[in-house]
């Protein structure tokens, strides 16, 4: 049963409030290990993913944001396991997913990919989670797919936000890296940072506050730059993804994501961080506002990356959204 709720923040008009469910969830440890990680082939892709054991009949798919992995979802998964399988993808490109030859990068490039995987994996409907760039995939994926979405969690999705791009990355080199002429000077700058600096670097623009990150979890997204940088492939897979993010950004109105939100049908519960410095929270309210089903859950002292730094929070409010859809009520 959902016994506690948690009111909205900054929404015009007002909306209903979002149910926390008091299931039970298995103790939240942040000692906890990735779940163990394997290539799989389905649909006619071959993916990295991370399966969370759980209930088979209800399966949770997570997809992460740009420079992220299926890394980001170690404790949101574990707090759901008691309900659902989880199984947390590496976008083409990212993590231990290397991109086939030819691929774009582009938004619905991803879409595609995830639900042709969970489609040859026999998946279906499923509760699909996506943070920022993640979130944009889902939301194409949920326009364009409804049979496979059961319900959309969207946590601080990457819908346009055409704020200067260069305080919001983790270093204000990596524009100059792209570029021609004087890119190469900035890229062997960026190379020589550890990838212990990386991960501080990383964690103070994604976190409200960093010194909540154990140091432990440092260790963990230290080691995950270090594994990437001897990927031959990464390093061009991160700049096309970025591209592909900017490009859907830019692209002309009857074709933004903008248009694609009214599409969904899928009940959708949108989480967003008062401080998220990479997509602003005022585009929270225009975004639950558009979902024909959507609701708003805003949460202080939290940044880009809820589903990490709230983890019990955000899973009380998608086991909230679970139970009231069962009960048709949502």
């Amino acid at each position: 049963m959902h016994t506690g709720c948690m009111s909205l923040t900054s929404v015009r008009p007002p909306m209903v409030t979002v149910p926390l469910s008091d299931a039970p969830r298995p103790a939240l440890d942040l000692t906890r290990l990735p779940w163990p990680g394997e290539h799989v082939e389905a649909g006619g892709h071959r993916l990295h993913i991370r399966r969370t054991p759980g209930p088979t009949d209800d399966t949770a798919v997570f997809v992460h944001g740009l420079g992220g992995s299926s890394l980001n979802w170690t404790d949101l998964a574990g707090q759901l396991s008691e309900h659902a399988q989880g199984i947390a993808v590496d976008l083409p490109g990212a993590g231990y997913s290397q991109p086939p030859d030819g691929y774009s990068f582009d938004l619905s490039a991803h879409a595609d990919v995830v639900a042709e995987f969970v489609r040859g994996m026999g998946l279906g409907p499923v509760h699909l989670f996506g943070n920022s760039l993640g979130g944009a995939v889902s939301m194409l994926l949920a326009a364009r797919h409804p049979d496979l979405v059961r319900t959309l969690t969207l946590i601080s999705p990457a819908v346009p936000d055409l704020r200067p791009f260069p305080t919001r990355m983790s270093d204000p080199r990596i524009p100059f890296a792209m570029m021609p002429v004087i890119g190469p000077r900035f890229r062997r700058r960026l190379a020589a940072l550890t990838p212990m600096q990386r991960a501080h670097q990383l964690v103070r623009l994604c976190f409200a506050d960093p010194g909540m990150v154990p140091p432990h979890r440092m260790a963990e997204t230290a080691a995950e730059f270090a594994a990437r940088a001897r990927i031959p492939w990464a390093g061009a897979a991160l700049g096309m993804m970025t591209l592909g993010l900017f490009r859907a950004w830019l692209t002309p109105p009857s074709q933004s994501l903008w248009r694609i939100v009214p599409k969904i049908t899928a009940p959708t519960l949108v989480v967003w961080g008062t401080e998220d410095k990479l997509v602003t929270v005022r585009k929270a309210p225009r975004t639950a506002r558009l979902l024909p089903r959507g609701r708003l859950l805003v949460l202080p002292r939290t940044g880009h990356v809820a589903q990490i730094e709230r983890p019990e929070t955000v899973a009380r409010a998608a086991l909230g959204m679970w139970e009231t859809v069962a009960e048709d009520r949502w």
